[in-house]
């Protein structure tokens, strides 16, 4: 540790909402005379404690979870809490040590293993802020178990400050009555691969971890090193009170094209960065950069599941035949099972291959687009001009122009009309 002091610092584990002093114990520096106030620095230190016990497969993930401890201090001030997993392809990794370090350096945190309900979480959350912190999230999570979907709703409203779940709570001469209780707190979990429903694995940041094989670090001895990880957390804490306007007022940009949920993840951990200064900014901007790219990369690759609505529009951008500027509405269906059979055809995830009567379903519902017959005689099918608003909307720039029709259209089609008329649709 780079700086110590020695007056009272307050404890992530008070029961007083404004923190009561603890006393630090052996601490590992010297100690700064009386008056010293704490400073961004704190985060280079808890980023070497957690260089010190952890094990990760990419380095800038000790600087993901240094950030992701201090958020919890500030959380309520960041407006949005971006979900932690704690993950790994084996066990022996170390995904429950993090959680127990978590447990001393984040603010009031508490084991989902000692809540009997999700009533009892909300009913904590109403009395005061805490981090949850949820072990073998594999298991722990199943959505198979009674009661788990609850859970998993109330973990999912809670990412974001406002997010409420109704409690009965006893009224006068015996009565029930209806409370709003918040549910806003920031998750941690750990797991093996652990099966998250979309909308949870899309607001959560990740942590890989792996065996540490070569003895590389520091073994976590609690009876030796518990005083000094209290004292770290109380170190945290009294940082985040001298910030906190700072970052209820801050917020900064992020990288192009960091929107959305996305924006929801990282401005949060952005706000602490930038309070911390130093090269923390810089750090948050090239993980949000990375995490775009890999998720761009995992929908190319199929590993991530794009919402059937998202993919459509994408996938009609793709197969629309060059040249076209109205397709039956058969040959567009077809064209999709054929590029595109995992998503649509037989072996989709729905069961049974699109049909017209679903594909017209989906494009009005979500995007207000509706068929149309160029003439009385004709078959039912769609413009492109009826796309192209949808298509900008979702982030494609223009209509496809370049791609060729993938089987032969089993329908007159008509070409596309000139561009200046297209401008003018």
């Amino acid at each position: 540790m780079n700086e110590t002091y020695d007056g009272p610092v307050p404890s992530p584990w008070s029961d007083d909402a404004e923190f009561a002093p603890v006393a630090p114990v052996a601490p590992d520096a010297p100690v700064q005379g009386e008056g010293f106030v704490e400073t961004g620095a704190v985060l280079d230190d808890v980023r070497e404690w957690f260089g010190r016990y952890i094990t990760v497969l990419n380095e800038p993930d000790l600087d993901l979870l240094t950030l992701w401890a201090a958020h919890t201090h500030l959380a309520f001030e960041c407006y949005t809490s971006p979900r932690l997993i704690i993950d790994s392809p084996v066990h022996g990794s170390g995904k429950t040590t993090v959680l127990e370090h978590l447990e001393r350096l984040a603010r009031r945190s508490v084991q989902m293993a000692s809540l009997s309900s999700p009533a009892l979480l909300t009913r904590m959350l109403d009395a005061e802020q805490r981090t949850v912190l949820i072990d073998e999230a594999d298991r722990s999570l199943d959505p198979k178990k009674d009661g788990i979907a609850e859970l998993v709703a109330v973990l999912n409203s809670g990412y974001k400050r406002g997010g409420t779940r109704p409690v009965l709570v006893p009224g006068k001469e015996g009565t029930w009555n209806v409370k709003e209780m918040p549910t806003f707190a920031p998750c941690a979990m750990a797991g093996n691969s652990p099966n998250l429903p979309e909308d949870m694995r899309s607001r959560s940041v990740r942590v890989l971890l792996m065996p540490d094989v070569h003895g590389l670090a520091d073994e976590t001895d609690w009876e030796v090193m518990e005083d000094s990880a209290l004292y770290l957390g109380g170190r945290l804490a009294a940082w985040a009170e001298t910030v906190r306007d700072q970052v209820r007022a801050n917020r900064p940009d992020l990288p192009e094209g960091v929107r959305g949920r996305m924006a929801e993840k990282w401005r949060p951990l952005k706000r602490v960065a930038v309070a911390a200064g130093s090269d923390w900014p810089t750090i948050v901007d090239d993980m949000a950069r990375r995490d775009m790219q890999q998720l761009e990369q995992d929908i190319e690759d199929g590993v991530a599941v794009q919402s059937p609505h998202v993919a459509l529009l994408n996938h009609l951008y793709e197969t629309w035949p060059h040249g076209l500027e109205f397709v039956p509405t058969a040959d567009l269906v077809r064209n999709l099972i054929l590029e595109h059979p995992d998503m649509w055809g037989e072996g989709s995830n729905y069961g049974k291959a699109l049909t017209v009567q679903r594909f017209g379903r989906m494009l009005n519902k979500s995007y207000g687009v509706s068929g149309a017959r160029l003439d009385r005689t004709g078959p039912r099918g769609y413009t492109r001009a009826s796309l192209v608003r949808a298509w900008e909307r979702l982030g494609v720039t223009a209509a496809p122009d370049t791609s060729t029709p993938l089987i032969e259209l089993a329908h007159p089609a008509h070409p596309a009309h000139p561009a200046h008329e297209r401008k003018s649709a």
